[in-house]
């Protein structure tokens, strides 16, 4: 009867401990990476969602209950770029800049998604930038020189991954134009190649790859929230397609990571007001993540962060000085990028337009002398700028890593941000610090300082319970 008792006590006490263990153990895992995403950035954007939005409660990644702040310095540099940083999130390994998946001697070192897999985990990894790009490759590819854009795609179909979203794949086509295998071999590995949100939902496959509708299949990146471009994918739908294929197919459990790749773009061109409008998107993104979590609250665990900060962004400005005018922004119909590109088609048109046409084009799509209030001087500004280079045509372009801008483009958008009062101080990336936020399951290991290789190691210690 002792001996009868005792076993029964021990039976009791595993089984207290197996309950303990699951509950502290999560089943869903999402990583949000903001690309990009600076302390600047969130608070320029929290601060539109207080003053126009009129929100009471901040944003939702700044109610999350743990927070702390992460340093972003790669193994070459103490400003990263993309790849290295991607690989510091996704493997917890330094790596020097324009190295992916591999450690700084060129060693391949192991994701946290793809350990996760190894461990019985579904996987889906979404962006608004190409899957084949730094932060999204990070999780699956290891590769010397993050441009091998064919490799990554090849190693992404090698990976079992359930599902990859993005604008579109780079390595479809070769240096020369010309079609590559690359489709076919996604077919090998019994990959679907869905071109939108319709065709993804109506995969029969295990494995998806979703970029962008056919009739948008050109364009670089998903578009921005601004631009509103009909027909184009958007983030917080591509993670509601990931999330319904991620409970279609592996439903006990599953890893997402979701990257808000367009924030970074915004921080390349300066555009402040572009920027802003992606951070809410991007928070929109992580409330699908959320409005799971409110399912599953002891299930889950959340983790926003990003890569690197882009730009430099500020609150106030040698022009605005103690102040910010974040109610100018909803006047901005049109990205930096876009306004920019329809200057360079009227350049390349030679069609007659004139000082006045700009006008009314600057009324419409930024709200100039309307609701923005432009000065004469800053007009005047514009006009020698608009002469130069539409009349004179012998204006000097801006080189950023995604855009060559007309200087008229440049000086349009820095008359806005002063306005705005919206501050930059670099076209490229900083050493700045960047936010971390987290919820549900071991959220608290997220408190306080951090190095961007600290986070896929929390992440891995709380999904093996250590």
């Amino acid at each position: 009867m002792v001996k009868l008792r005792k076993l029964l006590t021990a039976l009791v006490l595993t089984s207290i401990i197996s309950i303990s263990n699951a509950a502290e153990t999560p089943k869903y895992i999402f990583y949000f990476i903001g690309d990009g995403m600076g302390m600047g950035h969130v608070l320029a954007t929290q601060t539109y969602n207080r003053m126009i939005l009129g929100n009471d409660e901040p944003l939702l990644m700044m109610q999350f209950p743990a927070a702390g702040v992460v340093t972003t310095y790669s193994a070459s540099s103490p400003v990263t770029d993309s790849a290295a940083a991607g690989t510091a999130l996704a493997t917890g390994s330094k790596t020097k800049n324009g190295m992916l998946g591999m450690n700084a001697d060129t060693v391949a070192v192991q994701s946290i998604a793809s350990k996760l897999f190894e461990m019985g985990y579904g996987v889906g990894i979404v962006t608004s930038v190409p899957p084949d790009d730094a932060t999204p490759g990070a999780f699956f590819a290891h590769v010397p020189n993050r441009n091998m854009y064919y490799d990554i795609t090849v190693q992404a179909a090698k990976s079992g991954y359930q599902f990859l979203a993005g604008s579109r794949l780079r390595g479809t086509k070769d240096k020369s134009g010309n079609p590559t295998d690359l489709l076919e071999i996604l077919k090998q590995y019994n990959v679907d190649y869905a071109q939108g949100t319709e065709a993804a939902r109506a995969s029969e496959s295990e494995r998806v790859i979703m970029v962008n509708p056919k009739e948008l299949e050109d364009m670089y990146q998903i578009g921005y929230t601004v631009d509103s471009i009909p027909g184009a994918l958007n983030l917080p739908t591509m993670t509601e397609v990931c999330l319904e294929h991620m409970e279609k197919w592996t439903p006990m459990k599953f890893f997402m990571m979701v990257e808000g790749g367009n924030i970074d773009y915004t921080g390349h061109s300066n555009d402040g007001g572009t920027a802003i409008k992606e951070i809410i998107n991007f928070n929109e993104a992580i409330k699908v993540a959320y409005d799971f979590y409110n399912e599953h609250p002891d299930e889950t665990l959340i983790v926003v962060t990003s890569d690197h900060d882009t730009g430099g962004i500020t609150i106030g400005n040698v022009y605005a000085g103690y102040d910010m005018h974040p109610q100018y922004i909803d006047y901005q119909r049109i990205s930096k990028d876009r306004f920019n590109d329809e200057c360079k088609a009227i350049l390349r048109s030679r069609r007659i337009f004139t000082w006045d046409d700009m006008k009314d084009m600057l009324r419409d799509q930024l709200g100039f002398w309307n609701g923005v209030p432009v000065t004469e001087s800053q007009t005047a500004m514009l006009k020698e700028k608009f002469d130069k280079t539409f009349e004179l045509r012998n204006s000097e372009d801006q080189q950023t890593l995604y855009q060559n801008f007309n200087e008229f483009s440049t000086a349009v958008f820095t008359v806005f941000n002063d306005i705005c009062g919206i501050g930059w101080v670099s076209y490229n990336h900083t050493g700045n610090y960047v936010p971390v936020y987290a919820i549900g399951v071991g959220a608290d290991k997220f408190n306080g300082i951090h190095d961007n290789t600290n986070i896929p190691d929390l992440i891995m210690e709380v999904a093996e319970n250590k």
